[in-house]
């Protein structure tokens, strides 16, 4: 639990920069007034404002302190791997994962061809369409070569099948190559999304692979065009 507590904290600014707390270039208290007030160390501090730092929320200034970027409106990070659990955490609305498929299936052509698959192969298929605010705005179609994931349960799914993955079976999940189109709206996502009449779905395809390079999991998010905005925060070195 110790380990944790600089992202319990970093999730928690997060949450205090999106209220308001402290607007577009105010400065964060300082890291001695931080500890304090979480009742830790500095050094978890500095983890945690480092994790502000990566992700865009804060410009650490020499002799200055933190001072808060303006973030606006949520975002939609398109670097990193994140979960929608974790990014549920930053959200101010309430959020719900709805599963309505789990099922193991033998991968057609164009599905051997995104895992890299052979006809031999079974794979997870996982439908899952997340309500944010009482709105369903992202449809979530995860595949998943079952050699690597031998179990999966609709309560995983419900949940957040990486933290299952990484806390359970030890996968080291390691990076995704990642592909973002503006596609025509399907009869699937007419039926599980709250399109309001949008005939176009913001689709972004993971293609995620394992420490050792093995590609495990093919994804495709398809997103209500309306609510998100993607983002990427690049930082010269």
């Amino acid at each position: 639990m110790h380990e944790n507590k600089y992202l319990t904290i970093y999730h928690d600014l997060i949450s205090r920069i999106r209220r308001g707390e402290w607007k577009a270039y105010d400065k964060l208290p300082s890291e001695h007034e931080l500890a304090a007030r979480y009742e830790t160390s500095r050094e978890t501090i500095r983890k945690a404002l480092h994790l502000l730092s990566e992700h865009g929320y804060i410009q650490k200034m020499k002799g200055k302190g933190s001072i808060v970027l303006d973030v606006g409106k949520y975002d939609f990070p398109v670097s990193g791997l994140v979960s929608f659990k974790e990014l549920a955490q930053t959200m101010k609305q309430p959020v719900r994962t709805i599963v309505h498929e789990l099922a193991i299936i033998k991968p057609d052509r164009e599905l051997r061809q995104h895992l890299r698959a052979s006809s031999k192969d079974e794979v997870w298929k996982v439908v899952r369409v997340r309500e944010i605010g009482g709105e369903r705005i992202i449809l979530d179609k995860d595949f998943f070569l079952k050699k690597h994931v031998p179990l999966l349960t609709k309560e995983i799914c419900e949940d957040s099948i990486y933290e299952y993955l990484e806390t359970k079976l030890y996968l080291p999940i390691s990076f995704a190559k990642k592909e973002i189109s503006v596609d025509e709206a399907t009869d699937e996502d007419r039926r599980y999304l709250d399109l309001h009449g949008d005939d176009r779905v913001v689709v972004v395809k993971n293609y995620v692979y394992l420490s050792n390079a093995a590609l495990f999991q093919y994804t495709e998010s398809r997103h209500r065009l309306d609510k998100f905005r993607f983002v990427d925060f690049a930082r010269r070195k």
